[in-house]
Parts: structure tokens; sequence; C-alpha cells
């Protein structure tokens, strides 16, 4: 009886609601939420240094930041002291020794680590004062020897050279160096020349001239009292002697006067990175800062963003494309809109990214669209506040940005009072396809003569020619005059002779061929073995489990991936009947040789092997240095690239053991192990 009372009373209660209740109308938003946000504890040194503290008794950690609050450093002819700064810092101290240092951090269990203007250490909150003690120990004091001073140089140094052929590292250098030139703090990059030019006494002057009190934060998060952190900081942070860093004035950059592109030509890029940028003056002061954040959202903020539904979703060009704008109160920022697109849509790509920040700046953007973003922006707030390291950037930002003590208590009411209108107006205000520079970074005899046709508005667009340095340069060459005499044959003549000559290679029945990768700190293994009878066997482990698996048995194949198997097509046997042999070319009579092209290394040689298939061999030593190989994925032709380097001899014949295999975004180096010859092969491998 109660349990069908209870029944009645709910039933009414429904009924009765809905008589109420018109849901033919939207029902009205209530007042926005008031953000209780719970503002960080201050003191400041007599040194200048300013102590920002978030106590959080949820878990026993804390979390101690520096941060040095200074304007741009144009470092100039010895670019690069400020990473040997960062690398030295931490090292120990005067009154502590490196390994000693390292050892009791490591033992505490805690963390620690330095920048050229900054530090950062987490630990127990048990293990706080001593964590605090040594971090301000080693930032005041600290340990900077020429041994160590070398090591770091030199580890820079390979870092740089390891850089210069990567494509995405040439492109954010370039896109920078045009963006502000080469003279200002954030146009300039290191050099091997550079860095080489700093030396020790460089490395105490820019610590002694930058690292300093009087624009330094402190900011303690985590298990901890306030009165403790005050008395632990003054005891350890107190000796920091005050001073005011150098400030240095340079050249406020311009945007570009007219909407252009600058190539930058990488003979061994396997896609174009596109960036479409101007420059912005946007600080988190500025009334429009928060429709500038909301427009750059929905024109290239996420996978729901315009930019990514166009290049991704709709044109299959792209694994993605974003848009982000910047901030900064002492220099321009950068609106940039970015995207890694296969070569052959290169030009294409360039006009849609400009189509859609066009579009933004001339056509409203949607209420639903607006709505979204809006949702977006505040969940992602709300969210944040759990985070007590939240609380502290958010005090910071207060601090060093100029911002109204109530900036984050209102972030909701600034962001729902955002219309569609104030979105459209910041997309005009910081969005250009009128005046932007348009930086692509990739090959050039694959995509420059579609560039060089682009139309936008139905004006054409300039193409200007920039080096990997940002330096202005002429339109590559791709069309270099071949010697008379050379042919196909005696491309590959040459580089027969070059690894051994055709007698020993003729010689060879079989190569067994073992290779590693590393990929995010695991390792990959490459196991080859080919042999003469037109049998290969390419098998690519991770863990000691085959990944990826590519068998030809001299009359049909397969591939083996991710558990399916995938037996070749009639024309990639017939592809496979002529590539496959220990050495590439001592049974192909088809080759056919179509010019010389500019690679990474100098120039090449270019030969059709086969459909599928484009070799590339050095102009000067005959040796290979990569193969082109176009493969068919969805219906779409995709392009993968082989480059082949550190040529070592084995068994009497050059090998290269460098063996680097790009394909889309991916790369991967393989260093050669073990190279056996006419061993460790058999029939069986191949089934």
């Amino acid at each position: 009886m109660k349990k069908v009372l209870i029944t009645l009373v709910l039933a009414f209660m429904v009924i009765n609601l809905q008589a109420q209740v018109d849901r033919s109308k939207m029902p009205q938003p209530g007042p926005s939420p008031e953000i209780n946000l719970k503002e960080a504890q201050r003191f400041e040194l007599s040194n200048g240094l300013k102590v920002l503290v978030v106590e959080n008794h949820k878990l026993p950690r804390v979390s101690i930041q520096l941060q040095i609050d200074n304007s741009p450093i144009r470092e100039g002819e010895k670019a690069g002291v400020s990473s040997l700064t960062s690398s030295l810092l931490g090292n120990g101290s005067k009154s502590i020794s490196k390994d000693d240092f390292n050892e009791e951090v490591d033992f505490l269990g805690a963390s620690m680590n330095f920048g050229s203007q900054s530090a950062f250490a987490s630990s127990l909150s048990k293990y706080f004062p001593r964590i605090l003690e040594l971090m301000a120990d080693a930032a005041i004091n600290p340990n900077f020897t020429q041994e160590e001073f070398e090591k770091e140089k030199a580890k820079l140094i390979t870092g740089l050279k390891s850089q210069e052929k990567d494509v995405a590292s040439i492109a954010s250098r370039v896109q920078n160096a045009l963006a502000y030139g080469v003279k200002h703090p954030y146009g300039e990059f290191a050099t091997e020349e550079t860095v080489n030019n700093v030396t020790l006494a460089d490395v105490e002057k820019f610590y002694s001239d930058y690292f300093t009190s009087a624009n330094s934060y402190l900011i303690v998060i985590g298990d901890v009292k306030f009165e403790e952190v005050q008395k632990l900081v003054k005891k350890n942070f107190s000796p920091w002697t005050k001073k005011t860093s150098i400030s240095v004035g340079y050249t406020k950059p311009s945007n570009a006067q007219y909407t252009q592109i600058n190539f930058v030509d990488v003979p061994n890029a396997v896609q174009s990175e596109i960036a479409v940028q101007n420059l912005v003056d946007l600080k988190m002061s500025d009334p429009d800062y928060f429709s500038a954040l909301v427009a750059n959202q929905i024109l290239g903020g996420g996978g729901e963003a315009r930019l990514f539904l166009n290049l991704r979703e709709d044109k299959g060009y792209t694994y993605g494309s974003y848009s982000r704008i910047g901030n900064d109160k002492y220099a321009p920022s950068t609106f940039r809109a970015t995207a890694s697109v296969r070569n052959v849509v290169t030009d294409s790509s360039v006009v849609e990214m400009l189509k859609e920040i066009d579009l933004i700046t001339k056509k409203p953007v949607s209420a639903e669209e607006l709505k979204n973003t809006k949702a977006k922006y505040l969940g992602n707030f709300v969210l944040a506040l759990e985070k007590p390291e939240t609380i502290a950037r958010y005090a910071l930002n207060i601090e060093t940005e100029g911002l109204s003590k109530d900036f984050y208590k209102t972030y909701i009411e600034r962001i729902n009072a955002i219309t569609v209108e104030d979105v459209q107006k910041a997309a005009k205000k910081y969005f250009s396809s009128s005046n932007a520079r348009i930086v692509v970074t990739g090959k050039g005899s694959d995509v420059i003569e579609n560039l060089e046709k682009v139309t936008f508005n139905n004006k054409k667009v300039p193409v200007l020619y920039f080096d990997k340095y940002g330096n202005k340069t002429e339109k590559p060459d791709y069309n270099a005059a071949t010697p008379e005499g050379v042919t196909a044959q005696s491309v590959l003549d040459t580089y027969f002779k070059a690894i051994g000559g055709k007698d020993k290679l003729e010689a060879v029945q079989s190569t067994f061929t073992t290779a590693e990768a590393s990929m995010g700190g695991a390792t990959l293994q490459m196991i080859t073995k080919v042999t003469s009878k037109n049998q290969s066997l390419t098998n690519i482990l991770f863990g000691g489990n085959s990944v990826n698996k590519n068998v030809f048995d001299g009359t049909k194949g397969y591939v083996m991936a991710q558990g399916q198997k995938i037996d070749y097509t009639e024309a990639q046997i017939t592809d496979a009947k002529k590539e496959i042999y220990p050495f590439s070319g001592l049974n192909n009579k088809d080759a056919k040789l179509e010019g010389i092209e500019p690679y990474e290394g100098g120039k090449a040689y270019k030969l059709k092997m086969s459909e599928k298939r484009t070799s590339f061999f050095d102009t000067e030593t005959g040796l290979k240095v990569k193969d082109v190989v176009i493969q068919e994925q969805g219906g779409q032709k995709v392009s993968s690239t082989v480059a082949y380097s550190n040529y070592k001899e084995a068994n009497g014949i050059m090998f290269p053991h460098t063996i680097s295999i790009s394909a889309g975004p991916q790369k991967f180096d393989f260093n050669v192990s073990e190279i056996k010859i006419n061993e460790g092969v058999s029939d069986e491998d191949f089934k």
C-alpha cells in the first residue's frame, strides 16, 4: 500500500509539472554562476622576490616554481647562451657537487629542473624544507664548471646538427625568422657557429644579467602552511642579492605588405609544412582578449573547428589543421594557421586555409558555433579549477599581466557576454588574408610549379624564395643539365663501382641485415633478408613482436599487419620481380634517367626504376642516397622516402648503416647493427 501511494504521489507531481511548463519555449538561461576562486596568499622579500602560496592539503605533495619575468632577450652572435645557461643550472652548487646534488634529489623521490630564467621542483611535502633549500642553493650559487660547459656545448651542437634535415624544425625556425626578423629575440636562432662563439664567461654573464631577483616570482603549491613557507623562503632566498635585469631594446617587427608565399626548399621533405601567419598586438588585459580566443577556437582550435573540418574531414589533405593566437605584453605575438599536407595538395591547401581565414573575417559565425565554443571554454575552465596549479597560474597572471583582481572570478560572465559581432570584429582585427605571410617548407621539385599558379580573391599570390635560415634566395633550379654521356646505366655502373664493384656484388647470393630505431623511448627492430632469387623479407618488430611483415618468395608475396594478411596484386608482383635483388639495379634493364635534382646533401641523378620507385644517386660520390616509393592507400597515392647514409664497409662492400624511413608525419632512423652476406638466409624465411 505504501509503494502504491508513493507511485501515485510521484505521478501526480509529474502531471502537475507538465501542466505548468510550456515546453514549446526555450528555457531562459539563469545568471552566470559566481566563481569562488580562492586567492593565493602573498608576501615579498626585500630583494624583490614575490612569493605566492596556494595551500592544498588533499595530497601530501608540494610543487615549487620559480619564474623570472624578463622582457625578450636578444643573444645575437652568441645565440645559444641561454640554452647553455639552462643546461648548467641545477648541476649542484658551490657547496654541493653535481653528483651529490642529483643523488640526494633522487633519494628523496623528488624532481628538479632549471631553465635559463626559471626553476621547478616537486616532492612529498615532508621533504619540502630540504627541496626548497636545494633549489635556492642551486639558483643563487650555481656551480658553473668548464668541464660541464664543454659537455653541454657538445650536446647542443649535436642536437642542432640533427635538426638540419628535420623538416618540422626547419619550418619552425624560418616561420619565426620571417615573422620577426633574425635580429629580434623571437626571430633569432642558434647555429653551430653562434654556439661555438659562447664561452663559459658568457654563460656566467648571462646568468648575472638575467637570473635576478627583482622580477622574480616563487609559487608554492600543495600540502604546506603559509607561515612555514614564509619562514623557509626568507631563510633560503634572502641571500639572493637584489638586482634588476638588463633591458635591451629591439626594432618592432611588421607584417608583410601583401599576401605572399615564402617558400623554403627542403628536398628530403615527404610532405609540406604550411603556416599562414601574421603578427598581432594582443595582451591578456585587452578588452577583446576573450573574443579573439573564441574566434580562433572556431577557426582552428580543434577537431570540430573550421580548418580541421575543411582540410581533413572534407578534403582529406592532412591529418589535421589548426590555428593559434598568442598574446604578449612585451612584443607582438603571432596568429598562425598550420597544416602538414601531402605534396600534391600543397597549393590547394594554401587556398583553402586562406578561404577559411577570409570567411571568418567577412561573414558572422553561426550562433551554434558560438554556443558550442563557449561551452567548451567554460567546461575546460571549470575542470581546471580542480587543480591547485591552476590557482597559482591565475595568481601569477594577475601579477605579471596587469589584470584586474576579478579577472578570473568573472571569467564565465565574460565568455557568456561574447556576441557573434564581437567574434567577427576580433577576427577582422587579428586574422589577415590581405597581408598574410604563407610560409611553405617542402620539396620544391614537387610543389613549386603549382604554388606559382595560386590565386586568391582574383589575385595571383607571389612566391618568394628563402633558404633554411630565412635568407632570401633565388628560385631553385630543377632543370640542371645532365652531363653529356650520362645515362641510367652509367649512373648505376658508377654506383656499383662505388660500393665495391660489380663482380663482388654479383657474387652475393643473400644479405641479412638487422637494424634498430628509437620510438618514444622504445626500440623498433627491422630485419631484412634479400636473395638473388627475387626473394625478400622485411620484418618490423616492436617489443619482440612483429608489427609489419612484408614477404616475397620470387613469384608471390604478401603484407602482414595488425593480424591481417594482404596478398600482392599482379602489379606489385611485376614490380617486385624487377626491384628485389641484394643490390637494386643489377637486374633492372628498364631504369630511366629523369635528370638531376638537389637533395639535402647536394645534387643527385634521378632514376625511374619502376612505376612506383624512383632512386637518387649522388652526382659526386655515386652512392644511392634515397628511394621514393609511391603506394596506393584508400584510393590515394601516398609517397614514402627511404634515405641512405653513413656508408661503411662490410665484407668488402659498402652498405648504408643509417636508413631513414619517412611516411607522412612519421620518420624513423634505423641504425644498422649487423650485416651478414651469404649466410643466415633460407627459403623457409619467405613462406
